[in-house]
């Protein structure tokens, strides 16, 4: 008995729709394993297969498509410093120490910093006094 219908996905196009659907598991398995990414997220994998009759009615084109909807990356936050500067202008940094104006020892490199990530060694040499006394008339 023959079969009415030959026509099965995965010999659709010499087997160019199994490929297809083969990179989109592969993609949803690697966006499932990302460390960057809420594994428990659902995830799609949508393959439309279009079918275009030719005029003649005995012949149909067909076309296949995969398209996957992947979890998104999940957020980062911080806290960022604003001021000013002794000029008058703004000034932007990034809150390291978890509370402004506390040091920190920063675990990459264990030296010792500002609330802004700047080491204080280099801050302090940065800072210096003026004796108003020693200055001559």
């Amino acid at each position: 008995m023959t079969k009415r219908i030959n026509f099965s996905i995965d010999q659709i196009a010499d087997g160019g729709a199994q490929v297809k659907l083969n990179r989109a598991l592969e993609k949803i398995a690697e966006n499932i394993m990302d460390p960057n990414t809420d594994p428990t997220k659902k995830r799609k994998l949508q393959m439309n297969v279009t079918f275009e009759p030719a005029k003649s009615g005995e012949a149909v084109d067909v076309d296949v498509q995969v398209k996957t909807t992947l979890a998104p990356e999940v957020s980062v936050g911080t806290t960022l410093l604003i001021g000013k500067d002794s000029r008058g202008k703004a000034v932007v940094n990034e809150l390291k120490s978890g509370a402004k104006g506390q040091t920190y020892i920063d675990p990459d490199d264990g030296e010792v910093k500002t609330d802004t990530g700047e080491p204080v060694e280099q801050v302090e040499k940065q800072d210096k006094v003026i004796d108003l006394q020693k200055k001559k008339g």
